[in-house]
């Protein structure tokens, strides 16, 4: 869905934004690199509020920054 789509990009912005490599992201979020590549990329589209919670506090921002 689209909704899905904007918060795959989301996370990649924030990532980049961040300056963190992929690798780094996973380290911080404590999240496995595959998983990492998986949203960004679209081959992953269901994960869980903890995962995208992780992810947040890796990239020190609010998980509502993925969807805006």
């Amino acid at each position: 869905s689209v909704e899905v789509i904007i918060v795959l990009l989301q996370i990649r912005k924030q990532r980049l934004l961040k300056g963190l490599t992929q690798e780094e992201l996973s380290r911080r979020s404590k999240i496995s690199k595959s998983i990492i590549i998986g949203l960004e990329n679209g081959k992953i589209t269901v994960t869980t509020t903890k995962t995208l919670v992780r992810i947040a506090e890796a990239l020190e921002c609010s998980i509502s920054k993925f969807f805006l």
